[in-house]
């Protein structure tokens, strides 16, 4: 028995003439006649009462046309449903980012995607095996920084971000057009630990120079970066990103040289895997974000 069998049978149905059936269908009529034949065949019983040139139904056409209408039901809810998912009314999204700022970055935007696509089901996961996630096929895709290359990983760029000190309106260096990066180590240091994304860049910069900085506080908490440096405690180093998503207008951003602090970030998925519209959609999202918040490199 084929659909088409069935799609004919309850033409047929509804126009109570092979005829008009065979017009509405585009066949011709000895082609539904056959097919009908051959699905009363595969049946062992007469579908239709012929009587000259009317026809009715017979006990098991009636009861084939129940079943086929809850066929076809079910077939126009399926199809239904896999539209839903094409235009993003359900389905999963799992994104996974590094943990700090560009976990903030993400989860920023949950309020924003929910109120746009509500029955979409997220999960963001922090994690610092970004890429092994990703390659396990455990996230949809993943912000973190731009990675090396690799023919198993796609790289979508997102922006580049700079790094500035973070100085009290009241410091001495409030008003400086820029800061050398050797110079940090003559100041009172506030950073995150050597495990956070932030301060390896930091090190790694001064490692390339030959340089050590030492902290004179550390912490993993960025309401206490701001409260320490904001107190005059000391300054801090501090990516774009977090400054823009932690806007406090009693410290001021002086730029970084010699080197500058530059980061690339991008979003990252398997190779070859599927972006679901659900996936592209937050893409977009996120985009529209930054532009918006005008994270990428400019003057803060």
């Amino acid at each position: 028995m084929e659909i088409r069998q069935l799609e004919y049978f309850v033409t047929i149905c509804e126009e109570l003439h092979f005829t008009r059936a065979a017009e509405r269908l585009g066949v011709t009529q000895p082609t539904l006649s056959h097919q009908v034949k051959a699905l009363e065949d595969e049946l062992g019983l007469p579908l239709f009462n012929r009587i000259g040139k009317k026809i009715s139904l017979t006990e098991a056409g009636f009861i084939l046309k129940q079943q086929a209408s809850v066929l076809f039901q079910a077939l126009q809810s399926a199809k239904e449903q896999m539209d839903e998912l094409h235009l993003i009314e359900r389905g999963t999204l799992t994104i996974g980012s590094l943990p700090g700022e560009l976990n903030q970055l993400v989860a920023s935007l949950l309020v924003d995607f929910n109120r746009l696509y509500p029955k979409i089901q997220i999960k963001i996961v922090a994690a610092g095996d970004i890429f092994e996630r990703v390659l396990h096929n455990e996230l949809d895709l993943a912000v973190t920084i731009h990675p090396a290359e690799d023919e198993r990983i796609l790289k979508i760029p997102l922006y580049e971000e700079e790094f500035y000190m973070m100085v009290p309106m009241g410091h001495a260096l409030a008003n400086a057009k820029s800061i050398e990066f050797q110079s940090l180590q003559q100041l009172p240091l506030i950073l995150f630990p050597p495990d956070h994304k932030c301060r390896q860049l930091i090190d790694a910069t001064c490692s390339s120079l030959g340089l050590h900085f030492k902290p004179l506080i550390e912490t993993n908490t960025i309401d206490s970066i701001f409260s320490l440096v904001q107190a005059g405690a000391g300054v801090t180093v501090l990516s774009r990103t977090l400054i823009r998503l932690n806007g406090n207008h009693a410290l001021k951003a002086v730029k970084i040289t010699n080197p500058c602090l530059i980061r690339q970030i991008a979003i990252v998925h398997q190779q070859g895997k599927y972006l679901s519209s659900s996936a592209k959609a937050f893409i977009e999202l996120l985009k529209n974000h930054i532009a918006q918040r005008d994270i990428s490199v400019s003057a803060v």
